[in-house]
């Protein structure tokens, strides 16, 4: 207690002492140290985890004139792959020498231009894939969509074609890096023994396979650097018409995909309608896409579509003004 004086002298009331803790006993000890250790391995085990990719948006960049600039996945556009220089590096191996309507397996492999390799952890997944390959004959005939598997080796992928004509085959590789979230490409070629024939292709938007009409329409003139708006529509053959079991591929109800004559890149486009629980029209399904060609001349737009469990793929063939 205070003293008259102090409270006279205007000496202030000291802090109250705090109450003395209980001493802990040795099972509560035992229980905090154990506690702490456990924290400490939990931290040490987190940190020593893979945390994912081990490439940066630096190693998807090249420097100067005529480098490829990636691309948003949401506003695909015609990439002229083969004409400009790609940060990533693509090499094919096969395990035996191409031939004619014969499987053979392939080993893609995926690197930076530094020589970093690209493995499954560096590629997000962009419609239910982390990588597509579009591979087309020197006819622009023979089209295959194909999804390589993860090798052995960090940034080897293994696949299987069987080539339909012979010729020069163009791969084009379509990929989207964690690192950026923006797409990228690259290409490599494997050949076919064998002549390559002539093949004249005419304008057409309408197609017949499988028991399905197919039609692209398209503007009357359709214009480099324009921006055009295509609608792909299906219905069953004959008189009356049948629903169309029209089901997703790669997360949406058809893909176009389009190449230049000259095979100089390729454009992957996807509908506007990418609400998957609202499907088209039964007996006639319709979708819209849209694009822009950046150069004139003859291309071809393939399309493709899952129907009754069957892949269909049916090309068109366009004059770009």
């Amino acid at each position: 207690m205070r003293n008259f004086d102090d409270i006279i002298s205007g000496v202030p009331e000291p802090a109250p002492k705090p109450a003395r803790l209980p001493w802990l006993t040795k099972p509560q000890r035992r229980s905090i140290v154990v506690i702490t250790a456990a924290a400490v391995i939990l931290y040490v085990v987190v940190r020593l985890l893979p945390t994912g990719t081990n490439l940066n948006h630096m190693d998807f960049r090249v420097e100067g004139k005529g480098a490829l600039e990636t691309c948003d996945p949401a506003n695909p556009q015609f990439i002229p792959v083969v004409q400009v220089r790609s940060p990533v590096v693509l090499t094919l191996q096969s395990d035996r020498a191409p031939a004619l309507n014969q499987p053979v397996n392939f080993v893609l492999t995926l690197h930076t231009a530094s020589g970093k390799p690209i493995a499954p952890e560096d590629l997000l997944v962009a419609h239910t894939r982390k990588l597509h390959l579009m591979v087309v004959d020197p006819t622009l005939s023979d089209y295959q969509h194909v999804h390589p598997e993860p090798g052995r080796k960090p940034g080897d992928w293994t696949f299987t074609l069987t080539p339909g004509r012979p010729g020069l085959y163009r791969v084009f590789a379509d990929f989207t890096p964690v690192a950026t979230g923006r797409g990228l490409y690259a290409s490599a070629d494997f050949t076919v023994p064998g002549t390559v024939a002539t093949v004249i292709q005419t304008p057409n938007t309408t197609w017949q396979a499988a028991g399905y009409n197919f039609e692209l329409a398209m503007p009357a003139l359709l214009r480099a650097r324009q921006l055009a708006d295509l609608r792909f529509r299906i219905e069953s053959q004959g008189t009356v018409k049948e629903p169309v079991p029209l089901q997703p591929v790669m997360g949406a109800f058809a893909h176009l995909v389009a190449f230049d004559e000259n095979r100089s890149g390729f454009a992957h486009l996807h509908p506007t309608q990418t609400d998957l629980s609202k499907p088209p029209d039964p007996l006639h399904p319709e979708l819209d896409f849209k694009v822009t060609i950046p150069t004139a001349g003859r291309y071809v737009i393939w399309a493709q579509v899952k129907i009754n469990d069957h892949e269909i793929f049916a090309p068109f063939w366009v004059d770009v003004l």
